[in-house]
């Protein structure tokens, strides 16, 4: 068949190697189901068979299901059931065969290609960082459905099993080696099948598995056993602690993971099936799937990214030693890429490199980095207070305070340092580029660059296009994001850009909530409970409202700069009312230990009990109208990024969404929210909110018709 190879050799092994025509990765396509069934018989028709050694051609060992299929399928129930129960039948068949199987692990091997390990008898895997193994089938809103479940429960134990697969847990070969998820590890690729062929030789009878003798008994103890009880019982509560009961594939997982220790192998796998059918045709699975794999697929393989030949930047700058700064400044670093970090003085750029120092330490002291890893790190970035050192850099990124003038007198200082084709990002959060671009004496080679804080967290950078910034301009950007390993979405220039405004409506709507007579309590439980990763006035004080006030302000000044009227913040009226008395009565935030929040002495925190005074009038808001008010409010700015142009496609709306501003992970992102609603759906409830609470729920028409207007032309 086209999707593998078949050798045996004198010993009479088999070696069965995966190699899908016309494609970069193996996946379980209809194809390769007919060429497994077809090695199956193969296999059993077999004289003198010892064993099987599974290989593969590609870079990686198996990439996994055909999710296209499984998102877009109009299968009904039972058609889709039958099909995941084919997809299995070959790795059971591999178990009932009476000789060894043993996976040869090349590179990744994740979700079905673990599973395809799984139903092997001995795992071998190469020493390459890249060859993880692992089932993250949850962070897609499914589960192992070709055997995941059942096999790891049966293998290590319900105990060591539910956090890789609850958590989806992608491990490097020694720590898949000692999670018991491979048995060895080889040095190099060539040594992979003559080590899988030395352990058959060597284990003649080891082709029965554990769970198919008389007598197995689950590693940790069975489901009687206490320990495992307890493990049973906790789950569920820590599970909720975690997704708030927005996720449906963790929980599923844990039932069947638990269940299946209760009855027999075989039940126990159609089980997994029919809990992978329920999944799939939910609407957190198809969000998940679409944005996190898709979309997370396109823009990692370029799809966005303008044509043209890649570059690699050798050497960077980056202005301004502060928090955004140095933070930068290890991103690059952290990659290989030459960095200078420039200050005003010295001191204050050796602080901005010690903030690298002190992250490369934690990282030693959690075994994630060795001492060596550190040391080079480390000589990549050069601290200085002289423009001259960074001469000829590939790169330039400013980020100093966000202060139009102080970026004036700095873009204009240090732009002639740029090496002949090399470009200058700023890295702003509202500022307009185009305005920027104006202190800039070439505007084409001038770019936005929003990196969010912390940066080493935040692995994500908003692109922003000024009016005569260049395509070229714009891809080596991208190649400079995708180069320090971080996610590039693309966005147009605009008071705010996408995420800050976005991200603004939020924060203004837990306060117009209280407005409305929300309780301080009530609005920060709305937002947990729309999955937000923190309530809106705990927020508030992380960003500090002096630091929203002075951001308001910068606005009004170019207001009146550019002579015009804009429409950022024009909705957030409860933010300019409540924050900015906020400030005047002293309380700025966090920082002062003073905020919507009191800051205690022993770490804990407790909402100042004053914030009554807000209120304007008690409006009985429901806690589904306040969950909803938060929600509607992002996503409906977020169609008005897109009917402004300032979005240029939803995979990027969506992305940004969920990695830079918070939006609940389960729903797919701010646009892919609609489709989950569906567009009737969404549309009444926007009206019923504009209706109830005003006009900043009014849906942009445009908008709505571009998005359902171009699914149904790519349809």
């Amino acid at each position: 068949m086209s999707e593998y190879t078949y050798e045996k050799d004198a010993d009479g092994i088999v070696t069965v190697t995966f190699d899908a025509q016309d494609k970069s990765a193996n996946t379980m396509t209809f194809a390769w189901l007919d060429a497994m069934e077809e090695m199956i018989e193969s296999l059993k028709a077999e004289e003198g068979l010892t064993g099987v050694v599974l290989a593969s051609a590609k870079k990686t060992f198996f990439a996994g299901g055909d999710l296209d299929f499984m998102l877009n399928s109009t299968q009904t129930a039972q058609e889709m059931y039958d099909y995941v129960e084919r997809n299995k039948a070959p790795f059971r068949a591999m178990e009932k065969l009476p000789v060894p199987f043993v996976a040869a692990i090349n590179g990744a091997a994740l979700g079905g290609g673990y599973e395809i390990c799984l139903a092997c008898d001995h795992r071998i895997v190469v020493a390459d960082p890249k060859a993880v193994v692992g089932l993250p089938e949850v962070t897609l809103g499914v589960l192992p459905g070709a055997g995941g479940v059942c096999r790891m429960v049966a293998m290590l134990g319900l105990e060591a099993a539910l956090p890789l697969l609850a958590e989806g847990k992608q491990l490097r070969p020694d720590a898949a080696l000692t999670a018991g998820m491979v048995d060895a590890i080889v040095e190099t690729q060539d040594q992979l099948i003559p080590a899988a062929k030395d352990w058959i030789k060597a284990n003649p009878k080891a082709g029965t598995k554990p769970w198919d003798k008389k007598g197995f008994k689950y590693p940790g103890g069975d489901a009687t056993a206490p320990n495992v009880r307890m493990a049973a019982a906790m789950a569920p509560t820590m599970l909720y602690g975690k997704t708030r009961g927005l996720m449906p594939a963790p929980e599923k997982i844990v039932d069947i993971a638990v269940n299946s220790m209760r009855m027999g192998f075989d039940s126990a796998l159609r089980a997994e099936s029919r809990g992978l059918v329920a999944l799939l045709r939910s609407p957190e699975a198809k969000a998940a799937i679409k944005t996190f794999f898709f979309g997370m697929q396109a823009v990692k393989s370029g799809k966005i990214r303008p044509e043209g030949a890649p570059t690699k930047f050798k050497k960077a700058a980056v202005l301004g030693a502060g928090m955004m700064g140095a933070g930068i400044a290890w991103a690059q670093a952290y990659k290989g890429l030459e960095t200078v970090l420039k200050d005003v003085s010295v001191e204050n750029a050796e602080k901005g490199k010690a903030y690298s120092n002190a992250l490369a330490d934690k990282r030693i002291k959690r075994k994630r980095m060795t001492q060596e890893r550190k040391d080079g790190l480390m000589d990549l970035i050069t601290p200085t207070d002289k423009d001259a050192d960074y001469k000829g850099a590939d790169i330039i990124v400013e980020a100093v305070f966000e202060d139009i003038n102080l970026k004036a007198k700095v873009i204009k200082e240090s732009f002639e340092m740029l090496a002949d084709d090399g470009i200058y990002g700023s890295n702003t959060s509202s500022l307009p580029i185009s305005v920027l671009a104006e202190f800039c004496p070439d505007p084409t080679r001038f770019i936005g660059l929003h990196f969010f804080s912390p940066v080493d967290k935040m692995k994500i950078v908003e692109i922003i296009c000024g009016k005569q910034t260049s395509q070229e301009t714009l891809r080596k950007a991208y190649d400079y994001v995708a180069q320090i390993g971080y996610i590039p979405i693309v966005v147009n220039d605009s008071r705010g850009f996408f995420t800050s405004r976005v991200f603004a409506t939020y924060l203004d709507e837990g306060l117009a909530l209280m407005q409305d007579g929300v309780s301080p309590v009530a609005i920060e439980r709305a937002g947990w409970k729309a999955g937000m990763p923190v309530g809106p006035l705990a927020v508030h004080d992380e960003v500090s409202m002096e630091l929203t006030r002075k951001a308001w302000e910068t606005h009004k000044e170019l207001d009146e700069r550019l002579g015009e009227d804009s429409a950022f913040g024009k909705d957030n009226a409860a933010t300019r009312h409540i924050g900015h008395a906020m400030v005047d009565l002293g309380r700025r935030g966090r920082k002062d230990s003073a905020g919507f929040y009191d800051y205690h002495a022993d770490g804990t925190k407790t909402l100042w009990p004053e914030l009554s005074q807000f209120v304007v009038e008690d409006r009985d808001v429901s806690i589904e109208d306040a969950v909803d008010r938060l929600i509607y409010r992002q996503v409906i700015e977020t169609l008005r990024c897109l009917d402004e142009g300032v979005l240029n496609t939803e995979t990027e709306a969506n992305i940004g969404s969920i990695f830079a501003i918070g939006f609940p992970p389960h729903t797919g992102g701010a646009l892919q929210f609609i489709h989950g609603k569906t567009k009737d759906l969404f549309l009444a409830r926007a009206a019923e909110l504009a209706e109830k609470y005003g006009a900043r729920f009014v849906v942009p028409e445009g908008a709505i018709a571009k998005m359902f207007d171009s699914e149904q032309k790519a349809a």
